[in-house]
């Protein structure tokens, strides 16, 4: 489908050369003098090269079909992550690089969503937050309030991430996927 640049976001996925890229910045820049463009920072999702194109705000971008679903995530294996359609029960083989940063967070039978192209995965949205285990803290301090010093800890998942000093080793707490801070206690 063809679309103009500058109504490109980050987020989507175009077409250029036979190849698909992930759109990571858009932006449109409008100088005094000359020609509108828009500057599209994009990750080739074949191998993960990031380039920089820079087209007039009316050139045609090739936009690519993507389709949204839904996936319950169900292991990891040496050929990457497997995950289960949750409407057909198809399952799909997701490699490790389209997965990325999200990859310590996934448990078994999480929601997740997938954007395919085609047949193939090419990005995964994750729930915005995870409950996971403490097994690596320093020992609570008596007297010590619950000011905002924080302190280091491991997590089950092995991601390293700040929590309160209240949080002691074995307590189940709650972060974020995107970078793994401290949400709060779990409620379980």
């Amino acid at each position: 489908m063809k679309v103009i640049a500058s109504s490109i976001r980050k987020g989507n996925v175009i077409e250029q050369d036979g190849k698909l890229y992930v759109v990571l910045t858009a932006e449109n820049i409008h100088p005094g003098k000359g020609t509108p463009v828009s500057q599209i920072e994009m990750r080739r999702i074949s191998d993960g090269v990031k380039i920089s194109e820079r087209y007039k705000t009316t050139d045609q971008v090739e936009k690519a079909t993507i389709e949204d679903q839904n996936f319950s995530y169900l292991y990891k294996d040496a050929d990457g992550f497997h995950f289960m359609n949750t409407d057909n029960y198809d399952q799909v083989q997701v490699p490790e690089d389209v997965i990325g940063s999200a990859a310590p967070y996934l448990q078994e039978n999480m929601a997740v969503k997938l954007s395919i192209h085609g047949a193939t995965p090419v990005a995964i949205q994750m729930p915005q937050r995870a409950t996971l285990e403490v097994v690596e803290t320093e020992p609570v301090t008596k007297g010590q309030t619950a000011s905002s010093s924080y302190k280091p800890a491991v997590l089950s998942n092995g991601v390293r991430t700040a929590v309160p000093p209240h949080i002691s080793t074995g307590t189940r707490i709650v972060v974020m996927t995107e970078d793994g801070s401290y949400v709060e206690r779990a409620k379980d």
